[in-house]
């Protein structure tokens, strides 16, 4: 999505905004200067399984606040991506992307005050043709 989104539904996006897991054993700082950028949903075999937007954050915008023990790492295919999610919940809070390594991907459900469903307009990324994939 080429514009930042700064606000969903009359809820601002803060500059340091906090995210947390379902049960709340994660709770993540994320430094959102310029709002949510790259807001995306993607097709590959893991995104549309778990049905989550997305949005990016460089490496050093992000801070797991509480529960680091709690999290726990997948990888597939080229195990490449780090998924992490909550190992009591079970939620996807983060993943270091793939396709950007210099960024972390997160959920944007889980923003405290954020829903996502209230976001028109998101891209679906082709996961399935990654250009990864083709090299």
């Amino acid at each position: 999505m080429s514009v930042n989104i700064k606000e969903v539904d009359g809820v601002k996006i803060q500059l340091k905004h906090r995210a947390s897991c379902h049960c709340g054993s994660v709770e993540i700082g994320l430094d959102l200067p310029e709002g949510l950028i790259d807001l995306r949903r993607c097709d590959c075999s893991m995104c549309r399984r778990r049905g989550a937007v997305a949005a990016s954050v460089s490496l050093n915008g992000i801070k797991i606040l509480k529960g680091e023990q709690h999290l726990k790492l997948y990888q597939f295919n080229k195990r490449t991506a780090m998924h992490y999610f909550c190992e009591k919940c079970g939620i996807y809070t983060h993943h270091k992307r793939r396709s950007n390594p210099r960024q972390f991907g997160f959920n944007v459900g889980c923003l405290e005050g954020i829903n996502p469903l209230k976001i028109e307009g998101i891209p679906t990324y082709d996961g399935i043709n990654h250009p990864a994939d083709l090299e």
